[in-house]
């Protein structure tokens, strides 16, 4: 079985460190932003759409199965939110 590569994001287990995990890529864009493969907003979500609909090989790639406690209507609630939320 193929470990999982080490990232910051395996350790968001709450919605406080989901919260951290996303002012941490905050901060990484501000300081190196320029260097991101997806640097402005258009292309970020459509990172984000083709990441999610890949997820599944993503996992499977590691041995592992798509979690099944994760909570999409939360997720997909947040990012809808943002783009009024003040």
């Amino acid at each position: 079985m193929e470990r999982l590569p080490d990232h910051p994001a395996n350790e968001v287990d709450s919605r406080e460190a989901l919260v951290s995990h996303i002012l941490r890529l905050r901060d990484d864009f501000l300081e190196r932003g320029d260097e991101w493969e997806n640097p402005t907003l258009e292309r970020y979500l459509e990172a984000l759409a083709a990441w999610i609909k890949a997820s599944p090989g993503w996992y499977r790639n590691f041995d592992q199965e798509m979690p099944a406690d994760g909570d999409w209507t939360f997720f997909a609630r947040a990012l809808s939110a943002a783009v009024v939320y003040e």
